[in-house]
């Protein structure tokens, strides 16, 4: 009889492997610190109803496309170099993005005001913020998935999934902690500093723990240059099928970012003047935690296609549950222990989670499954497109569907609240969840086609 390892064993891997994850650990909890106040606050810099929404899906754009240059960056001056400077940017980033309130004398108002009424000492700094949050994100992700590839001594699965429970670990702390220091002292700003000392954290972690680790790259293989990573793109476009792919993915990614742009809108305007959004969207990365290896034996079995569709369908109708306190007697600011629509939102974002359980990691297989052979490798390089494309549209998108669909025929109370008229608001839940269901029908559709080709 074979003799099982013990916990040490099972559970070693080099420093350069724990230390990754712990400077991982930091950089999540600097991003989810602000991210899901980003569109509110930007809104109360005077922003208007659009611009907070669009330039908050340009953030999550760069930080998921980016890679695809930075991680060649990267592999060219090493992880180590990389890490210290990508953490510099987001220092600097967030530093900028508190700059308007902090030294730039401005004042948050309590909501946000239709019309853009900010100058350029709030559009400039805040612009020159996402760029740098942007690139210095862009960084991280291929250095610390780089690191868990190079160091998982042959024990792959366990070592990923233990890096994937770190990134809701530090999701979870950053809005905990910034839900802690802005309630204290009572400022919406101060969640920037709670993301730049997060930010100095995993900067100290690299500069005084983290090493590069071995490089398991081919020696007798030539370097690609940055220049011909870019135009690999146009290489991979160019399969039909995999564009096609790009944009039928992108719907479960449109989806979710409403999760940091049409609810936070939806909770701040109509139900509470001061939700907790960093709280209510804690739900996603707790249910994670909970459940991902639950939902891992139970269909992990799955074929990866209907896997993906289970979870678009699954994220579509998430959306829908939040029709339900608009017609309830009290609507969606009857209060229990909370508003009833928070609760539902908090709901909704649980149920996005199970979304996420059952497409995200499947995506990446599947994509491996599109690629020409031998060109693999080349192919999931690109693999974060989908939810670069689902942001960059999502974002100002979300922004339309609330102000133009759900706000239709709303009436201001007293209280600053938004009374919303209860059909129009449910059409533009509506909306949502067809297109979620719209884009899970066009993936089934694709992969009965692709099957044709075959």
């Amino acid at each position: 009889m074979d003799q099982q390892p013990s916990f040490r064993e099972k559970y070693r891997f080099p420093s350069s492997y724990w230390n990754a994850n712990l400077t991982e650990l930091f950089e999540r909890a600097a991003y989810y610190s602000m991210a899901s106040f980003i569109v509110i606050y930007l809104g109360r810099l005077g922003l208007g109803d659009y611009w907070p929404s669009t330039l908050n899906g340009v953030l999550w754009f760069l930080v998921y496309f980016l890679p695809i240059l930075s991680g060649t960056i990267a592999d060219q001056i090493g992880f180590r170099k990389s890490l210290l400077m990508a953490c510099v940017l987001l220092m600097g980033g967030y530093f900028l993005m508190g700059y308007p309130v902090w030294f730039g004398g401005q004042t948050l108002a309590l909501q946000a005001g239709k019309e853009v009424t900010a100058g350029l000492g709030v559009m400039v700094p805040v612009a020159a913020a996402i760029l740098l949050i942007g690139i210095g994100g862009s960084f991280v992700k291929p250095c610390i998935a780089g690191t868990v590839q190079r160091t998982h001594l042959a024990k792959a699965t366990l070592a990923f999934a233990i890096f994937y429970m770190v990134i809701n670990i530090g999701s979870v702390f950053g809005r905990l902690a910034a839900f802690f220091v802005r309630t204290k002292l009572g400022r919406l700003d101060t969640i920037f500093i709670v993301s730049m000392l997060a930010a100095v954290l995993a900067f100290l972690t690299v500069l005084l723990l983290y090493r590069d680790p071995e490089s398991a790259r081919d020696p007798n293989q030539p370097r690609r240059t940055a220049p011909e990573v870019f135009f690999g793109m146009f290489k991979v476009l160019g399969s039909g099928r995999f564009a096609l792919f790009l944009v039928v993915s992108s719907g479960f990614y449109f989806i979710y970012n409403q999760v940091y742009n049409v609810l936070p809108l939806y909770v701040k305007k109509t139900v509470e003047l001061s939700p907790a959004m960093d709280l209510y969207t804690m739900a996603n990365p707790v249910t994670i935690v909970l459940f991902q290896l639950l939902i891992t034996r139970l269909f992990g079995k799955l074929p990866p296609i209907k896997s993906i569709i289970i979870g678009t369908v699954i994220i579509g109708l998430s959306m829908l549950i939040n029709v339900a306190p608009l017609f309830m007697a009290g609507g969606v600011t009857m209060k229990l222990w909370l508003p009833m629509g928070s609760l539902f939102v908090v709901m909704t974002v649980a149920l996005i989670a199970f979304g996420e359980l059952f497409a995200s990691a499947r995506l990446y297989e599947y994509i491996g499954s599109l690629a020409p052979k031998g060109q693999e490798g080349l192919f999931l390089g690109y693999s974060n497109l989908p939810m670069a494309i689902g942001s960059l549209v999502g974002g100002p998108a979300g922004a339309w569907l609330f102000n133009k669909v759900m706000c239709a025929g709303a009436v201001k109370q007293t209280d600053g609240l938004l009374k919303l008229d209860p059909r129009a608001a449910a059409t533009g839940w509506v909306i949502l969840t067809l297109f979620g269901l719209g884009s899970a029908l066009s993936l089934w559709i694709y992969n009965r086609w692709l099957q044709q080709q075959a």
